[in-house]
């Protein structure tokens, strides 16, 4: 009951954030669309820290010969501006939407765009978006219309877009996107910011899993250089597989203070000092992960 109650607590103060997030969103514009490479670009999100600021997820725009693919669409309210960056770029339509996980962070202004859209996602997300009230009712109309298990390819050639899921994370059903003529890979919040990972056990994330699946994507996608990340900005393939060792650390010091019977508090002492080791990281996350890692190794 108790660590029924702790993880309730850990999604309610994360479903509090993003409606202080939303109620704040007119005030952060979103900033210039930028040129990843060739035909792809993002529009990035705002410190997620400075809720003034936060717009939302970085944003793929994918510009191909059918029309644009975006990866995601920021919070609510967003679709309108997401449509006047990408007029910057191409007049082409929108014509796909992946979105890497259910929150509304991500998925926000999916009602912005047409019902004629080709909504994508992995099987997992769209169940986990299809308990949230943004869609329900007449909004289920933009919900994924197209859902994969393990892999899925849209396009081909210089178009094709593959979709890997690895397993929990995050959420249960955190999408990698890959642009493989581009070398580039999109990970959604799978790596999202350098601080501890915020881990969702309401929508089937595990932070005991989450260093595991980071290793598999990290193996099983290959001929990368460009990463975009869920919330920072675009970087290296290096700077992923640094984070993957840390969440491998920050479960490895939790996991040994919970089998010696430490308190969460000192858990998280412990893991604030492992963080010091990794440059530019920092700790606002800290406890929150290592709260769900108790509640998921049994601990209190």
């Amino acid at each position: 009951m108790k660590r029924a109650l702790v993880l309730g607590v850990i999604v309610a103060a994360g479903v509090a954030t993003l409606q202080v997030a939303r109620a704040q969103q007119a005030q952060a514009p979103l900033p210039a669309i930028q040129k990843v490479k060739d035909n792809l670009y993002v529009i990035t999100g705002s410190d997620p820290t400075d809720r003034a600021k936060f717009t939302g997820g970085n944003v793929g725009v994918f510009v191909t010969d059918a029309g644009v693919g975006l990866v995601d669409t920021k919070l609510a309210n967003y679709g309108q501006q997401i449509v006047d960056q990408i007029k910057t770029v191409t007049n082409k339509p929108v014509t796909t939407i992946i979105n890497t996980h259910t929150h509304g962070d991500h998925t926000g202004s999916n009602d912005f765009f047409p019902a004629t859209v080709d909504f994508v996602a992995h099987e997992n997300t769209k169940t986990n978006m299809a308990k949230m009230d943004a869609f329900k009712g007449e909004k289920a109309k933009f919900l994924p219309k197209r859902t994969y298990k393990d892999k899925l390819t849209l396009g081909s050639g210089k178009d094709r877009v593959d979709l890997y899921y690895f397993g929990a994370g995050h959420t249960s059903g955190d999408t990698f996107v890959v642009y493989p003529a581009l070398r580039t890979l999109q990970t959604g919040d799978m790596f999202a910011w350098h601080d501890a990972p915020f881990v969702d056990p309401a929508n089937g994330g595990s932070g005991v899993a989450f260093p595991e699946t980071l290793s598999k994507a990290i193996a099983g996608i290959k001929d990368i250089d460009t990463v975009i990340p869920g919330h920072s900005p675009v970087t290296t393939p290096a700077d992923m597989q640094e984070f993957q060792r840390y969440t491998a650390e920050l479960l490895s010091v939790t996991r040994t203070a919970a089998q010696a019977g430490k308190s969460v508090d000192d858990a998280t002492a412990a893991a604030t000092a492992m963080t010091a080791k990794y440059k530019g990281y920092k700790t606002e996350r800290v406890k929150a992960a290592v709260q769900v890692i108790y509640g998921e190794l049994g601990k209190k």
